[in-house]
């Protein structure tokens, strides 16, 4: 049961609204038949199932009056009275396959909605073969919808999920071979991801950004494409009209474009928090999590909602749910947070299920005995209660499974691979603390994590500490001596030669501690059995990331931030400003609004410091693809083979 609630909208919010109306044949939600929606067919590309999957459920689908939803390229049987949408984008494979749809009269009428804006030539393929095939008049409409971009969250999203062969990671941005041809490619589907935020939100952002790099090139384009699009009298992008209208109406937001150059340890960090967990550990890709993917038995697949109480409560969000006092516990904290918080919510569950059954037997005393009538009249009201909340606890209890499966696939792969130990001991060397054993010592022990586990503290060990050749020597060879492939340290060894930043000075304040076990978590009773893993608390502090857009939003002084350029799409006559940042906290306010954008790939541990930090802003995290650690290891690899 859905409970009605005036929720600010979101780049999430906004982008299904405009689905919505894509599935309402492109005319107003308020223009939908009154009783019953039209029925229609759904057919979609790989690019645009990666967009609707974890925006939009099945259920949702069937009440916009979508009764099939296909692939574009699979097999699929003509349906001559059905009207169909298409939701693709406009690239050769994509339209041609439209085309041959067009050709063989599969459907009744096409609405043509492409994902990003169809090219010319492409337009014209399209035209011709409706005109040879005497489809044009089945052809209703032709849109370019701006939605290139994958909204996860309500305040994250990535241009695409993750692959080995991105086009836009880490590896194929920074790989030796990559010539300008191809980073104009790379940079071009940056700023068309970038302009699809910027429509759907309805805003014209400042836009900041470091210079030198490919954040540099991206915040040029997207500036000239934002600008000429404010020029050309013929559309109405940016308008304050309609489902797009701004989310920004008093400010507006600041764009700030950052290269994955600027901090390359926290991709390689482990992580302690739920949600990054999950990514870490287990096959998690459009926030849909896979089981024993790596079992004989089939793979059980679980989707977690945005709207999962469980994932958003105190996430800092300011909506509110009566269903959120069953889950005081969220995506953002610490593993052994969320356990507990799983277990009493079954213990919960137990005794709201016993308090039912108690119920069902007093109400089924045979006769009509005085005893009888009198539980009927003393416990009308408590079953008339008890049916209502029925919808409710069920909900509650299919949560409680689902979370209680994930963690627990989590919680036997921090135990198998010591996550807890890396975690502690990364912390440490990241905030200039000695830790409990050397990073050789971790790396020698066999029962200590597997060889990227390792890597990725060595890696960390190098990155945030000043370290001399003999050092760096040493725990090379340990690292050999157990088959790790140190192409990716070959690599960072480089990078760290011409790097200007200061990396062992990034991450200062904010200590590790250790606390007590729950006390719950230790008994042989409990669902999880959390003996021999540590309780660590999370260390309040800033990641770099965090520290430039802090400085930014408050217009500190900071010597990072100081160089960044600074774009203003509504300065017709010039295409870039810059001033210190001193300079210009005379004459501006802070910022209350900013979308923040990692170019070479992000992680779930930046998005979640910055849902700390933002107290009362808004603030929207974005980037080419969301990496664990041990895949932004193996792009650092490949580079380090390449050298």
């Amino acid at each position: 049961m859905s409970l009605p609630t005036m929720q600010t909208p979101t780049l999430r919010s906004q982008q299904l609204g405009v689905l919505k109306q894509i599935l309402n044949f492109n005319r107003p939600l308020t223009e939908s038949v009154a009783h019953e929606p039209y029925w229609k067919v759904l057919i979609y590309d790989k690019a645009g199932m990666d967009i609707l999957s974890p925006l939009i459920s099945v259920k949702e689908l069937r009440e916009c009056g979508v009764t099939l939803h296909l692939l574009l390229s699979s097999q699929r049987q003509s349906l001559p009275e059905v009207p169909c949408i298409y939701f693709i984008m406009p690239i050769r494979e994509s339209v041609d396959l439209l085309c041959k749809d067009l050709a063989g009269g599969m459907y009744e009428s096409y609405y043509l909605n492409f994902i990003s804006p169809l090219s010319r030539p492409l337009l014209e393929d399209v035209a011709t073969v409706a005109v040879e095939t005497n489809s044009v008049s089945q052809i209703q409409k032709v849109f370019d919808q701006y939605l290139s971009f994958i909204s996860l969250e309500d305040d994250l999203f990535v241009l695409k999920k993750y692959t080995d062969e991105n086009p836009l990671s880490f590896y194929a941005i920074n790989r030796p071979q990559v010539d300008s041809g191809a980073m104009e490619e790379i940079v071009n589907a940056i700023v068309d991801g970038l302009f699809s935020v910027c429509v759907t939100l309805g805003a014209v952002p400042y836009i900041r950004c470091p210079r030198g790099n490919a954040a540099e090139l991206v915040a040029g384009k997207l500036n000239t494409k934002i600008r000429d699009s404010l020029l050309d009298g013929r559309n109405s992008l940016f308008t304050d009209e309609g489902l797009r209208s701004s989310l920004y109406s008093f400010q507006r937001p600041v764009l700030i474009i950052c290269d994955r150059s600027l901090d390359l340890t926290t991709p390689l960090h482990h992580t302690w928090t739920y949600q990054a967990l999950i990514n870490e550990v287990l096959p998690f890709q459009l926030n849909r999590v896979k089981l024993d993917a790596n079992s004989a038995n089939k793979a059980k697949e679980l989707d977690i909602n945005v709207n999962d109480k469980f994932w958003i409560a105190q996430k800092g969000n300011s909506s509110s749910s009566i269903l959120l006092i069953f889950f005081p516990f969220h995506c953002c904290s610490p593993f052994p947070t969320v356990a507990e918080a799983i277990q009493e919510e079954l213990e919960s569950y137990r005794a709201k299920e016993e308090d039912i059954r108690k119920l069902k037997h007093s109400m089924g005393l045979d006769g009509e005995t005085d005893e009888t009538i009198s539980l009927l009249t003393d416990n009308t009201a408590e079953l008339t209660s008890t049916v209502k909340s029925l919808p409710e606890l069920l909900e509650h209890k299919r949560l409680i499974d689902m979370h209680t499966n994930i963690a627990t696939a989590v919680l036997e792969q921090i135990k198998c691979r010591k996550l807890d130990v890396f975690f502690e001991a990364e912390e440490k060397i990241m905030n200039k603390q000695a830790t409990e054993r050397s990073v050789i010592d971790m790396i020698k022990d066999v029962e200590c994590g597997s060889a990227e586990d390792k890597m990725r503290i060595a890696l960390i060990k190098y990155l945030c500490t000043d370290m001399s050749e003999n050092e760096v020597g040493q725990l090379m060879q340990a690292l050999e001596s157990i088959d790790c492939d140190v192409s990716a340290f070959k690599y960072l060894k480089r990078v760290k030669q011409f790097s200007s930043n200061a990396a062992s000075d990034q991450y200062s304040g904010g200590g590790m501690k250790t606390v007590n076990m729950f006390s719950k978590l230790l008994s042989q009773s409990s669902q999880f059995i959390m003996e021999g893993v540590k309780n660590l608390v999370i260390p309040k502090r800033n990641l770099p990331l965090t520290g430039i857009v802090d400085a930014i939003m408050e217009m500190k002084n900071n010597p990072e931030v100081d160089g960044y350029l600074q774009f203003d799409p509504k300065l017709y006559k010039t295409s870039v400003a810059y001033a210190p940042q001193g300079q210009q906290q005379k004459s501006k306010t802070s910022f209350n609004d900013t979308i923040v954008f990692m170019i070479g790939g992000g992680t779930y541990a930046e998005y979640q410091n910055l849902v700390e930090y933002r107290k009362s802003r808004r603030i929207i995290y974005g980037c080419t693809e969301l990496v664990n650690g041990c895949q932004f290891l193996s792009q650092l690899t490949r580079l380090g083979r390449e050298i």
